[in-house]
């Protein structure tokens, strides 16, 4: 089974994160991209627990668990080739309430740092 990112197909920043993620990845396959806004997306995301629901990030879906925030961002680096990889146990030593806070500043003015794709990507980097 593919895990999934959902992601904000109209921010600049996860449309960067996708584009540096993809050609990284260990596995090809092993991670599909879909945003958040799509109906695939709206309807995995309706599958998840109401407060999971109603928060404005992205979600990593592992292995049908899912993750949010920051924990779904540090998984990432599982995907990864080796050498990211190694950065995760690192990255995980970080206390989620301080990895939270970092990722709800960088959430807040992600919009404003980078712009908006003109088109979603995500459909084509998941084929």
């Amino acid at each position: 089974m593919t895990d999934l990112l959902l992601m904000d197909g109209d921010c600049g920043l996860c449309t960067r994160s996708a584009v540096f993620l993809h050609p990284r990845l260990a596995k090809s396959g092993s991670m599909k991209f879909i945003a958040i806004e799509s109906e695939e997306g709206q309807a995995i995301i309706a599958t998840f627990p109401e407060k999971m629901q109603q928060a404005d990030t992205v979600y990593l879906v592992r292995n049908g668990q899912p993750y949010m925030r920051s924990s779904a961002a540090v998984r990432c680096l599982l995907y990864l080739k080796w050498h990211y990889r190694i950065l995760f146990p690192f990255a995980w030593l970080v206390p989620l309430p301080l990895r939270n806070i970092v990722y709800r500043i960088v959430a807040k003015y992600r919009l404003k740092f980078f712009a908006r794709p003109t088109t979603c990507i995500f459909p084509s980097l998941s084929d």
